[in-house]
């Protein structure tokens, strides 16, 4: 019984962590408008790579290593300055949105 509680309480604690990781879509369109010039409004790509149906935590990660000041491929220096001023919500939120294009 002691596992069993154990178990449910460690789901439930993880399911919460992803609920507030999730992000808000809408809030996430309003912060993608800086991007669309190189990523397209659709997120088809352009200058940037197609970001439309990238899943949220490829994005997430991306943002944050861009943010981070580390060497993510040709583009860092490009988006190294564009990631520096979001916040860690406004990178949940753009991939948010942009998982769903």
């Amino acid at each position: 019984m002691k596992k069993l509680l154990i178990s449910l309480t460690a789901a439930g604690l993880l399911s919460m962590g992803s609920i507030a990781q999730a992000g808000d879509a809408a809030a996430g369109q309003a912060a993608y408008a800086s991007c669309i010039g190189c990523h397209g409004a659709a997120g088809e790509g352009g200058v940037g790579p197609k970001l439309a149906s990238v899943a949220p935590a490829e994005t997430v990660d991306k943002l944050k290593k861009y943010k981070a000041g580390e060497q993510v491929g040709p583009m860092t220096s490009m988006m190294a300055p564009m990631a520096a001023g979001l916040s860690d919500a406004d990178i949940e939120n753009i991939a948010a949105y942009v998982s769903g294009l």
